[in-house]
């Protein structure tokens, strides 16, 4: 029987933004549970994976204006 390799939190971010466009750190936690997306960013990128960073304006849970980081990966 031949084995599977278990898939890395890296795996799983490049299919989610395959099949989402994108990815936040909230998204990322929510369903992926990478607390550290920026750290597996990085590595994304020292594997060769064009990841494109778009900083965008939002409110957090109390309504206060905040800014956080969109992630995709450009062909």
């Amino acid at each position: 029987m031949a084995e599977t390799r278990k898939l890395t939190q890296c795996d799983r971010i490049i299919d989610y933004i395959q099949k989402n466009g994108s990815i936040t750190q909230d998204e990322a936690d929510k369903h992926i549970g990478c607390k550290r997306l920026p750290s597996r960013i990085h590595e994304l990128k020292l594997m060769g994976y064009n990841v494109q960073t778009k900083i965008e304006k939002g409110k957090n849970r109390y309504g206060d204006p905040t800014h956080y980081a969109r992630y995709s990966i450009c062909k």
